[in-house]
């Protein structure tokens, strides 16, 4: 590597980027109005397996402790992902009222 390449950090998820441009009002609506349904179809589906779970370890008493331990995870997701549907429909909210203030001032 020569002296004048600088060299990227990466991680797992995420990508360092040198210089990230602004959002447009619509461009960001359309991403938090995404990772929103995303999110809610995350929570709905991980209570459906939590309740599956619970289920489970009523009718297999055998192991009822991994059903149990695998209806807690699944409820930890189901709720974690209803917090972050809640935080991107306030991010929605706010990405909307920017784009109405950007299009009242034009």
């Amino acid at each position: 590597m020569s002296d004048g390449e600088e060299k990227k950090h990466h991680h797992i998820f995420h990508r360092h980027k040198e210089e990230e441009k602004p959002k447009s009002p619509e461009e960001e609506l359309k991403h938090h109005k995404v990772l929103s349904h995303i999110s809610k179809a995350t929570a709905v589906a991980a209570g459906a397996y939590a309740l599956h779970e619970k289920h489970q370890s009523k009718k297999d008493p055998e192991n009822a402790s991994r059903h149990k331990k695998g209806e807690a995870i699944a409820a930890t997701v189901a709720v974690g992902a209803g917090g972050l549907a809640f935080h991107e429909h306030h991010k929605k909210k706010e990405a909307k009222e920017r784009l109405k203030e950007e299009s009242s001032h034009h």
